[in-house]
């Protein structure tokens, strides 16, 4: 697959760093696991990346690009400031991208990785007044999710600050009547929350649908499962997923790492 609209006089590869292009195909994967995980929303939505040895500077993706046509040397570079730095592309950065993934940058040094989708489930879980139900273990897991009321299309930049602090120093936020984020240390982390916070939210409409009584277990066994879920208790989630999930994109096609 040839990434449309992408200006190429020099590989983009020869560009940047080593590490700076191992992110991208990285990030380029994530895009492309979304798509094929059907958490996509035309050209609406986006994951950011830092860029390797910074603070202020961050990958995203060219709106105007379906997620299945990402590729490493498509993804632009721009800063905290919203200037770009990078962009082989004809194609400009989304405004309300550039909103929420700034603020988390900017403030969460800890993470690596943001994700923002509108799936159905996820909107519909984030019109739901109880918010996210601890109906099985998937949902447990975030027990302790962030929410962030509706403001509009996240298009004013004094919505950052407010985004950040609903967001603590959580992995998982749902924005109100909008959809989800989740954010990771790491692109596979950021991608594993996604993922499990999404099929929490199937699994929540799936049940609710069924018109029948609810049987929640105890809310110490619940805090008991959501802790057993934390970031290094046992393990990091998505690593061990991570390359069984690469080998799965090349069994498809391997044009994101272009």
């Amino acid at each position: 697959m040839n990434a449309p609209a992408i200006r190429i006089h020099k590989p983009v590869r020869e560009q940047v760093s080593k590490e700076e292009w191992q992110t991208r195909v990285d990030l380029a994967a994530c895009y492309r696991l979304m798509a094929e995980y059907d958490m996509v929303e035309m050209l609406a939505n986006h994951i950011s990346a830092r860029v390797p040895g910074t603070h202020n500077e961050f990958l995203i993706n060219p709106y105007g690009m379906l997620y299945e046509e990402i590729t490493a040397s498509s993804l632009i570079k721009i800063d905290l400031e919203g200037n770009t730095i990078f962009n082989a592309t004809d194609y400009g950065v989304n405004q309300a991208g550039y909103v929420i993934h700034s603020a988390i940058h900017a403030a969460r040094h800890d993470v690596d990785c943001v994700i923002h989708t509108h799936t159905l489930a996820g909107m519909a879980v984030s019109a739901m007044k109880v918010g996210l139900i601890p109906i099985a273990q998937t949902a447990m897991r975030f027990a302790d999710v962030a929410y962030h009321a509706y403001e509009g299309p996240a298009l004013n930049l004094d919505e950052r600050e407010r985004l950040v602090r609903d967001l603590g120093d959580r992995e998982a936020m749902i924005l109100r009547n909008h959809g989800l984020l989740t954010v990771g240390a790491t692109i596979a982390e950021s991608f594993n929350n996604m993922y499990r916070l999404e099929r929490a939210c199937q699994l929540q409409v799936t049940t609710l649908s069924c018109n029948t009584e609810i049987r929640l277990p105890p809310a110490e066994v619940v805090k008991h499962t959501q802790d057993g879920f934390k970031t290094g208790v046992r393990r990091r989630w998505g690593l061990l997923e991570w390359p069984a999930l690469l080998r799965k994109l090349d069994k498809i096609d391997t044009s994101y790492r272009n």
